[in-house]
């Protein structure tokens, strides 16, 4: 049987990679130190495969089919975004297939056996894994597009992911990570949102025929959007969600619905999804270390949360 030995929560951001701080003073400076400290407690506790449980930008997952659970069981292909990583990346197969059976009966996730997975995904695994080709699981979750899996729905999802591991033949020491931003507001993803400018609907929707250049003529916008001073992020509701993680008080979070969820913590709060996802399949209260109220257009939010359950 395998064990999960540790969950690591934290938020991930284009400008992370793509436009670090260069003084550990700026903006997301002490996020980007609390991760090397993150990957120091992930070393001490040695697992032998992570899960990582994060999110797609229109990179995989398209409105053509936009399923609300995919899990990557054989071949795994970085997209490199936002100077991600790019490439193959190790996927612990035995544990992959060991989950999805778990899984079956409780949950129809999508199964794929050539995953590509862009920085929602990419960015917290190279931050913990601390230079270690840690074989992956890929678990990535609908939190861009609605209409999304519901919050209640995630948290079984956790509880159903939790049982799937300690129940697995796969032998060996398995971290969870969920990666996903807390507050900050987004443009709409939402086809049936008039205000949706034409092209950006249809390559949300038509995206996949040519992944790359939807993906190149959208970085230049975001790498535009750089230093902006008025990207808000809710910092009261930030710790508010994450006290209720320490509490595990999961009903609290699940009983805002969407529209609670949007109305204080913006569309990109959605991907809160995936710490719930992770709490609940670590089955332990998370311990709150570090939080940076940076704005999303600026660098990542900065959250880096770690326990030890073994």
């Amino acid at each position: 049987m395998s064990e999960i030995v540790g969950l690591v929560g934290m938020s991930h951001s284009p400008f992370a990679t793509m436009m670090p701080p260069a003084d550990p003073e700026a903006p997301g400076g002490r996020f980007l130190a609390d991760t090397e400290r993150v990957a120091a407690a992930v070393r001490a506790l040695a697992p032998d495969a992570v899960v990582v449980i994060g999110p797609d930008h229109f990179h995989a997952n398209f409105y053509d089919a936009m399923p609300p659970f995919v899990l990557g069981v054989e071949a795994v292909h970085a997209f490199g975004d936002f100077d991600s990583r790019r490439g193959r990346l190790p996927v612990a197969e035995e544990l992959a297939w060991s989950v999805r059976d778990g899984l079956a009966g409780a949950f129809d996730v999508a199964l794929s056996f050539a995953l590509t997975v862009d920085h929602g995904i990419v960015q917290s695994y190279e931050m913990v894994r601390g230079g270690a080709e840690l074989p992956i699981v890929p678990l990535v979750v609908n939190t861009a597009a609605p209409p999304l899996p519901s919050l209640g729905r995630c948290v079984e999802l956790g509880r159903a992911l939790g049982a799937a591991i300690g129940g697995s033949q796969y032998q060996g020491r398995v971290l969870l990570v969920a990666s996903g931003g807390l507050s900050h507001w987004l443009p709409s993803n939402d086809p049936r949102d008039p205000g949706v400018p034409a092209d950006r609907r249809a390559s949300m929707i038509h995206g996949r025929r040519d992944v790359e250049a939807f993906s190149a003529a959208r970085e230049p916008r975001v790498r535009a959007l750089a230093g902006r001073a008025d990207a808000p992020v809710n910092a009261g509701w930030d710790a508010w969600f994450l006290e209720r993680l320490a509490l595990s008080d999961v009903d609290a979070v699940v009983g805002l619905g969407d529209e609670g969820l949007e109305k204080d913590a913006g569309s990109g709060g959605h991907e809160v999804r995936t710490w719930l996802i992770g709490l609940a399949a670590a089955g332990r209260p998370l311990v709150w270390t570090s939080y940076e109220p940076v704005p999303e257009w600026i660098t990542g939010m900065g959250i880096g949360t770690t326990f030890e359950v073994s």
